[in-house]
């Protein structure tokens, strides 16, 4: 299978992760794309991609921004999930270890899309080292007038503040999060209201993954069109696999959606340690089922 990286073209880049590398090498090229457009248009580019929510729900990125109240005087707020707090899931954390100011990028597109003038990025408790590292590269961004006021002449604000969970499991859930980020017990809240209506300090709240922000900035650079030939008809793009346990090559891989689980763990992963036989797998967290080889 021929696939070009797209999340992860810059692993194994270590310049990338500071601003003048990450330019160099095409990073924030989608804001002066997007600020040339209307925020209902990226809105539309991004339901026409296909792109669907990376965290883990799988519901249309493109769709759940539109739910957001039109005629609300706002503000309208953004809370970016990296609680990542699911065992065996490192792929944000992977992300922000290699590709910092893709995140700070796909966060200030999105926000911009969905009219938000305050950004939140909810981080793991337990990611001590990731928190510096996104926090230097939200400064960098600030400093060279992506952050701030009239984000490169467009006139649109935005700031951006990174918020440090305290290591409760339930804060990846959306709601859960928000409490958190409002200095309460992380604890779910009942539904409806939903976010998009009343969410974070009681404004229409936009909630996406780390990974799905990341994927707005390639599809404003290079089109929805181009997003769709990625993946399969109903889901469409690059994923990130998080790989672990007995195999020869654990780790993180980025493949189209639609790869079968044995060529993951055969073809990618190495194989099953000490050449024994793959005989089931865990395919997402603690609450999914097993699924044995001929699954």
């Amino acid at each position: 299978m021929s696939f070009e990286p797209v999340l992860t073209k810059n692993v194994g880049v270590p310049e990338a992760r500071e601003l003048k590398g990450y330019i160099e090498r095409g990073g924030y090229a989608s804001l002066k794309k997007a600020f040339a457009q209307k925020p209902d248009e990226l809105i539309d580019l991004v339901k026409a991609s296909g792109l669907r929510g990376r965290g883990g729900a799988g519901f249309s990125a493109g769709m759940k921004w539109s739910f957001l109240p039109k005629e609300h005087p706002g503000p309208f707020y953004m809370a970016v999930n990296f609680d990542e707090s699911e065992p065996g899931t490192f792929k944000d954390r992977y992300l922000c270890d290699h590709d910092p100011h893709q995140i700070v990028e796909g966060t200030i597109v999105s926000s911009y899309a969905t009219r938000v003038s305050v950004a939140y990025i909810f981080v793991r408790g337990e990611f001590h080292l990731q928190a510096k590292i996104l926090q230097k590269a939200i400064e960098e961004a600030y400093e060279a007038g992506y952050l701030g006021k009239n984000l490169c002449g467009s006139g649109y604000d935005l700031e951006c503040v990174l918020h440090r969970g305290a290591g409760a499991y339930i804060c990846g859930e959306e709601t859960g999060m928000l409490e958190a980020l409002e200095g309460k017990r992380g604890w779910p809240r009942l539904k409806p209201p939903f976010p998009a209506i009343v969410g974070a300090f009681g404004k229409p709240t936009v909630i996406n993954n780390v990974e799905t922000l990341c994927c707005v900035p390639h599809i404003i650079n290079n089109g929805a069109e181009w997003f769709t030939t990625i993946g399969t008809e109903k889901s469409t793009g690059p994923k990130l696999y998080g790989v672990s346990g007995h195999v020869n090559n654990p780790g993180v891989f980025e493949l189209p959606l639609g790869i079968p689980c044995n060529e993951l763990i055969d073809k990618y992963a190495g194989g099953v340690s000490n050449d024994k036989k793959c005989k089931a797998a865990i395919p997402g967290g603690v609450s999914m089922g097993v699924l044995a080889t001929d699954q």
